[in-house]
């Protein structure tokens, strides 16, 4: 869950629902009008670890995703060469975007081109972010055949 600060007090925002979209002819994607209102005008784009997909941050939301990385060693250490390249991979294939006047970003042509994305995408919200998927890519992933009941406890 991403906070921003908006007129001095903290909103919480918990984005979730899947939406499809057309890529236009500069790389613009509308955002769904929901995540217009709760995602503050300064966004991170960056690839998701397999690239599959780009995800889609708050600037804390992304130093958050880029921290939890390190959670389980202690937190970043900067004298671990490990460390370091590990951050520098993770900050280098980021990429600041900001929401113009209509509610669209831009997303880079060779982050387009890497994740496959095409004319159609999935804007799916994921919590604290929300990921953009090309339609077709999604589809032959098969995510909606997955049995959600396997994850229940008996």
């Amino acid at each position: 869950m991403s906070v921003k600060q908006k007129g001095g007090r903290l909103i919480v925002f918990d984005l979730n629902g899947e939406y499809t979209h057309n890529v236009d002819s500069k790389g613009r994607i509308a955002l769904p009008a929901k995540f217009r209102k709760s995602l503050p005008t300064d966004l991170v784009v960056t690839y998701d670890l397999k690239k599959e997909c780009l995800y889609v941050f708050d600037e804390e939301g992304h130093r958050d995703w880029v921290a939890s990385f390190f959670e389980m060693d202690g937190g970043f250490d900067q004298r671990s060469e490990t460390h370091l390249k590990f951050r520098r991979a993770l900050k280098r294939l980021a990429f600041d975007v900001a929401q113009d006047s209509a509610g669209r970003i831009s997303i880079p042509a060779d982050m387009r081109k890497t994740v496959g994305i095409d004319k159609e995408v999935v804007l799916i919200g994921n919590t604290g972010y929300f990921e953009i998927w090309d339609k077709k890519r999604l589809e032959a992933e098969g995510e909606n055949d997955i049995d959600l009941s396997s994850f229940l406890r008996d």
